[in-house]
């Protein structure tokens, strides 16, 4: 690509992306959100007695709850920068997870993590090829990905795994789930968690929370996991600092002037979706080889969260990565801590909401402030007066968690301009 083609391209994307002139996020604010968060927990901490709140166990559990959802954010951010919406992402996870349990247990995890992105990429290739070339409508295609993917999971589990007297029947498998497969090996540090875990156990305020933080990067972390944040890395450099990243966004955000400038259009949305697929694919990849099968359900709606993320994430790898990291952290206190944990966060919640009360009725808006003061108010006497919150709210948790962020993050978010829209090659002319 000529310098002067870049050089518009660029200028054409600057354009798009004019918003208005609201403030970027930049990754020094971003950390010291994170920064932010970590001393309110930490108080939280002190305040309730919930220790569990940021032990080394919920920040590793958290970590492994964000990577597969992070993926299918990743995925949904690949897809959506090209201009296509990809809701199919929970069933592109499917495949993952149903190719990771077939190849795992005959051949071992890296082998089924491969498998997972073959699956997912196949089922980004059937989402490009109904949206791209034959126009479907994106949101009706991702919604029947979904159900196609479902309803080949579960047919192909009854033949390959189910079927009487088969290999994989002998070996444990079952109509519901996969045989075992082998244990993948993971990243220690010994001498650094062994301190880390000592300075923990002191409880000392904020010492003791980022420890255990840090001790949950270096304590029995996946190797799946780390392949994962050199993904991550890898997409914005790749999105954003390369001609193939600068190309694939100009088609999300104005396909006729990108075509105009001699991209192939067609073939960069194929790229973009097909990657996306793999990316997801191998969040459900993630899954299985968690559990060591591939087992029924296994998802459980993590590609709609992960679309979530994308969007909480302002089709950003960093907000992705801080949206996945929120909603993990969320999942697993329910799946660790249960009532009394997310009871504390009634309490937090409370307090976050009197700030955010009050910054609405600096700016003028009354009727958001009152409305943030009043539902402050009630979780703060539902704080008071209960000890824990009913299983069936710690389990629905996480999802609570999703529409709270995207309500609250609405305002400053901004999707590619071409995004969803149809385009046939030639349309500009």
């Amino acid at each position: 690509m000529s310098t002067t083609f870049t050089a518009a391209l660029a200028k054409g994307l600057r354009g798009n992306n004019n918003d208005g002139g609201k403030r970027k996020l930049s990754y020094p604010v971003v950390l010291l959100i994170v920064a932010g968060g970590l001393v309110l927990l930490s108080a939280l901490r002190v305040i309730t007695g919930a220790t569990d709140l940021t032990s080394a166990g919920q920040f590793s559990g958290a970590l492994g709850a964000a990577v597969p959802i992070g993926l299918a954010g990743l995925g949904g951010l690949w897809a959506e920068r090209s201009g296509v919406v990809n809701i199919g992402l929970e069933g592109m996870m499917m495949l993952g997870t149903f190719c990771a349990g077939w190849m795992g247990w005959q051949h071992g995890p890296w082998a089924a993590a491969l498998a997972g992105v073959v699956g997912g990429a196949l089922g980004g290739l059937v989402h490009a090829l109904a949206t791209v070339t034959f126009g479907v409508d994106h949101i009706i295609s991702g919604v029947a990905m979904n159900i196609l993917a479902l309803g080949i999971t579960q047919y192909a589990a009854k033949t390959l795994f189910g079927a009487e007297g088969s290999a994989a029947q002998q070996a444990g498998g079952n109509d519901k789930q996969s045989p075992p497969m082998p244990k993948m090996g993971d990243f220690t540090i010994p001498g650094l968690s062994d301190w880390l875990t000592s300075v923990e156990k002191h409880h000392w305020f904020l010492v003791s929370d980022v420890a255990g933080m840090l001790d949950s990067l270096v304590d029995g972390v996946s190797w799946l996991t780390i392949v994962a944040a050199a993904l991550f890395v890898g997409t914005f450099f790749v999105l954003w600092r390369t001609g193939f990243g600068l190309r694939l966004r100009s088609c999300g955000e104005s396909p006729v002037a990108a075509e105009s400038l001699g991209v192939n259009v067609y073939v960069y949305k194929y790229a973009a979706v097909v990657v996306s697929g793999a990316l997801a694919g191998l969040g459900g990849a993630f899954l299985a080889i968690g559990t060591h099968m591939y087992s029924d359900g296994q998802t459980g709606g993590r590609g709609y969260i992960g679309l979530a993320t994308m969007i909480f994430g302002n089709w950003r790898p960093g907000g992705v990565a801080m949206g996945a990291g929120l909603f993990g952290f969320m999942d697993s206190l329910q799946l660790r801590s249960g009532g009394p944990t997310v009871h504390a966060l009634l309490l937090l919640l409370a307090v976050l909401l009197i700030g955010m009360a009050a910054l609405r009725l600096k700016q003028g808006k009354q009727k958001p402030a009152l409305i943030s003061a009043g539902i402050a108010v009630a979780l703060a006497v539902w704080y008071a007066l209960t000890k824990t919150v009913p299983l069936e709210f710690v389990d629905a948790t996480p999802y609570v968690a999703t529409l709270l962020v995207l309500s609250v993050s609405a305002q400053r978010l901004r999707m590619p301009k071409a995004n969803g829209k149809p385009y046939r090659k030639g349309q500009g002319k």
